[in-house]
């Protein structure tokens, strides 16, 4: 029987052990778990800073734990939709099109997450 690897470990294997961890231990089974945000606000914010920053890549990770975490395609289209005029067109239009795929079924892979 195979253990379940988390998308870190997928992602990066044994090239990145410590930074795996980190997110693993530190990040998921410690800050995401905190009792003074619900999963749902933490998805949130965090697809927020990632459309904030550009970083388009770890969007379809979080869009997925998103929807897990009880929000909606309509809450996420919505929020990015928001973000555009804080953030910046361009960001919005890179993440939607990331939404896009990845909400429409895109990319099933990444809607397995962690």
């Amino acid at each position: 029987m195979t253990e379940h690897q988390s998308a870190a470990q997928q992602s990066l294997g044994g090239f990145a052990d410590k930074l795996v961890s980190l997110t693993d231990d530190v990040l998921f089974e410690d800050v995401w778990k905190r009792p003074d945000l619900a999963p749902r606000d933490r998805s949130l914010i965090t697809i927020a800073a990632l459309v904030a920053g550009g970083n388009t890549e770890q969007l379809p990770f979080h869009l997925a734990l998103g929807q897990r975490n009880g929000l909606t395609d309509t809450e996420i289209v919505e929020a990015i939709t928001h973000l555009a005029f804080y953030t910046g067109w361009p960001r919005a239009m890179s993440a939607i099109t990331t939404a896009r795929a990845t909400l429409t079924g895109g990319d099933d892979t990444e809607r397995d997450g962690r």
